[in-house]
């Protein structure tokens, strides 16, 4: 099987792969009144043999990053089971997470001894009552004990995402900059995204990347190359400083022309994008180890489907009704 390649030429190293969409926080920009089942929904989330079959038909067609998203992947009782399963794979090169960090001081340890290569820690702000109005809960010590626990664990450099709010904490880059001035962390400002439940939110609160970006170049920061199968982050360094930032702005002009990933969610829908219409289900195909031939016709099938770019311009945010639906 060759790689999986779309109608523009572009290639497919990397899934993000949602185990569930329920989250225990409830962030102003995602779930503000806290998880909520979708109404008649009763099916369960992928099994653990289905995520080691889905994966396996990806690693088979050129996919050598998976990132185990959610929700808050870490609520799921078998998560070492489900990283174990996926590091089993050596096409896999990189097994990543993206966490809220709850359970990173408890658990980091154990993840990285499952497999986990690389963990994104969300965290909206430094001050510790500003994250408890962020977020709804009282868990900033936890989170900050969890990324050291992190270094401790053995993980070289932890990335932490920074949803970029106007009048929030777009003025606190003085801050974060100085926080990652000793230490090895990436901090990637993501621009806020227009999501169905989240337009006033939107409204009130988009700022562009940009901004930052002129920041940082005024100041001596550059522009990193970018490696095939990461994400559409922009990296930059500067010599005086230990850490990175990363600037995500899918406003940008081009964003879409370096796409790599394709999404699976928790209830085994391929997406295609984050903003897009429907999804394919693979999970008929998912039962049993003699499918991978049929599995990996169909996404490569479905892939005919992909659009060249989203539509959040026009306001058009497809199906995600929130960023926990199909793992953000």
């Amino acid at each position: 099987m060759t790689h999986f390649t779309d109608p523009w030429e572009r290639k497919f190293y990397y899934l993000r792969l949602s185990i569930t969409d329920v989250c225990n926080f409830r962030c102003r920009y995602c779930l503000p009144d806290g998880y909520r089942p979708a109404q008649g929904n009763n099916k369960s989330f992928l099994t653990l043999d289905e995520i080691r079959r889905v994966t396996r038909a990806f690693a088979a067609a050129g996919t050598e990053k998976v990132r185990l998203t959610g929700g808050e992947p870490s609520l799921r009782r078998d998560f070492c089971e489900i990283i174990a399963a996926v590091s089993d794979n050596p096409a896999i090169r990189q097994i990543a997470m993206t966490t809220n960090g709850y359970r990173m001081a408890r658990d980091v340890a154990r993840w990285r001894d499952a497999g986990l290569t690389s963990v994104n820690v969300s965290l909206d702000s430094l001050d510790a009552n500003q994250f408890y109005a962020i977020t709804g809960q009282d868990k900033f010590r936890q989170v900050m004990d969890g990324i050291d626990a992190a270094f401790s664990a053995g993980f070289a450099q932890v990335k932490v995402n920074t949803v970029l709010m106007k009048d929030v904490n777009h003025h606190s880059l003085h801050t974060f900059l100085e926080w990652i001035k000793t230490r090895p962390i990436q901090l990637r400002f993501i621009e806020l995204m227009e999501t169905g439940e989240g337009r006033e939110l939107f409204r009130r609160h988009h700022i562009s990347g940009a901004t930052i970006r002129d920041r940082l170049l005024a100041m001596g920061w550059q522009l990193q190359p970018r490696e095939r199968s990461a994400g559409p982050a922009q990296i930059f360094a500067h010599p005086d400083y230990q850490g990175q930032i990363g600037l995500i702005m899918p406003y940008e002009n081009n964003f879409c022309a370096s796409c790599n990933r394709l999404r699976v969610s928790a209830l085994g829908k391929l997406h295609l994008c984050l903003f897009g219409d429907g999804g394919v289900s693979l999970r008929d195909l998912l039962q049993s180890d003699d499918q991978q031939q049929a599995l990996q016709a169909r996404i490569a099938d479905s892939l005919r489907q992909k659009k060249q770019t989203h539509f959040l311009h026009q306001g058009n945010t497809g199906i995600t009704q929130n960023l926990s639906f199909i793992g953000g």
